[in-house]
């Protein structure tokens, strides 16, 4: 058995985000942090995009809906 170290990606609307070292443990907290880049993230849900070329992809996904 070999254990691999994963590496985290986050994307929004096909963006790549940053992920400061210091908020990468702490998933509400980096997702506050990517709020403030783009604030629909808020609303966002959270979706396991599986593992991509050694990378763990997280993407964010617009709630879609009306208003009202």
């Amino acid at each position: 058995m070999q254990i691999n170290q994963l590496t985290r990606a986050y994307r929004y609307d096909g963006i790549d985000l940053p992920v400061p070292p210091h908020l990468a443990e702490d998933r509400a907290a980096l997702r506050a942090y990517h709020a403030t880049l783009y604030p629909a993230i808020l609303n966002a849900e959270m979706v396991d995009g599986g593992v991509v070329g050694g990378v763990h992809v997280t993407e964010y996904r617009r709630a879609v809906g009306t208003k009202g």
